[in-house]
């Protein structure tokens, strides 16, 4: 993709046109107990009963549904959400799909692809290079690169969570607030951003991200790109080694200083969404809930809206949040 594509909020209100009657419209929760706990309103943006179980069908079907009818197969890289969204929006299409992902992403993640008709191929993160893998496959077979976050058309999709967050909050008299987002490239969180400066611009968008993959956290705070080591963690969906370049520029004009939480953190914030609003999310994307729940002094207002935007995750893990909680109730 040559140069910086701009997005703007006619791109998003027209992917919510191609959008229409294909993503659901997602609910927004509160729980008197996550209330309490946060000392101020939570309401939780339930992304996690998306298609595909992730906001990432929104931007996958905004930019297969936007390319041309020649088309005929697609190509992304994804440890697992993006991966999901791109084969499930290429098969509405009638589109052939081809996913690269990490031999360690989670084996849920890798079998959900696959039963969505995608064809996944397996790479060692540590040593091979995905984009070279990536470059040849697409240019044997003719594929369209989909890319997870810095493709304008994605964050444009994306944006349109930010839309209904926007007329769900006004519905419910909330025209002040925070915006949590759970942050990796910053697809979800530029576009959030776009669609709330335009359509509830009393409200601020705040990255959240995982102890040591806080990437976006400190760009923001420099002002300048930080880049981190590409490696994983336990918030696999969010783990990204620095801000995107269509993604950048968004952030750094409409955000407030990146938040950050701990595992621990996202691990209580799973199991606490279980038990009080009967959600099943995965580490990264509970890692915004967390930062409500644990991090109140960081936060202004006296209500926070959070993305809660995955729930693809592993039984092992789920099993270990409600015991991370058990133990700290215990205490």
């Amino acid at each position: 993709m040559a140069g910086v594509v701009s997005v703007n909020i006619d791109m998003i209100r027209a992917a919510a046109d191609r959008l229409q009657g294909r993503a659901r419209h997602t609910p927004l929760l509160s729980s008197p107990f996550l209330d309490r706990i946060a000392g101020r309103r939570v309401l939780v943006k339930a992304e996690c009963l998306q298609h595909t179980g992730s906001f990432k069908f929104r931007g996958a079907w905004s930019a297969i549904s936007d390319l041309p009818d020649t088309v005929t197969g697609v190509i992304a890289f994804s440890s697992g959400n993006h991966a999901q969204g791109v084969a499930y929006a290429a098969s509405l299409r009638g589109l052939s799909a081809v996913i690269l992902m990490p031999r360690d992403a989670p084996d849920n993640k890798i079998d959900n692809t696959r039963a969505l008709g995608a064809e996944v191929v397996l790479y060692d993160r540590a040593r091979e290079d995905r984009d070279a893998l990536g470059d040849v496959l697409a240019h044997e077979r003719g594929l369209t690169l989909i890319q997870p976050f810095d493709h304008p058309q994605v964050i444009a999709g994306q944006g349109t969570t930010g839309l209904e967050i926007a007329e769900q909050a006004r519905a419910l008299g909330v025209c002040d607030a925070q915006v949590l987002v759970c942050c990796g490239g910053g697809g979800l969180s530029s576009g959030i951003a776009l669609a709330l400066e335009a359509e509830a611009p009393r409200m601020q968008v705040r990255t959240v991200e995982p102890e040591g993959f806080d990437d976006v956290a400190q760009s923001l705070a420099l002002g300048t790109v930080v880049t981190h080591p590409l490696r994983t963690g336990l918030c696999d969906a969010i783990v990204t080694p620095a801000p995107g370049r269509l993604t950048w520029p968004i952030l750094k004009r409409l955000c407030g200083p990146g938040l950050v939480v701990t595992d621990s953190q996202a691990l209580r914030a799973m199991a606490l969404a279980h038990e009080r609003l009967k959600l099943v999310l995965e580490p990264g994307g509970a890692v915004a809930l967390a930062a409500a729940l644990f991090c109140p002094d960081q936060i202004a207002g006296d209500t926070v809206i959070v993305t809660a935007s995955g729930g693809n995750v592993d039984r092992a893990v789920t099993v270990l949040a409600l015991q991370e909680e058990a133990t700290y109730a215990a205490r």
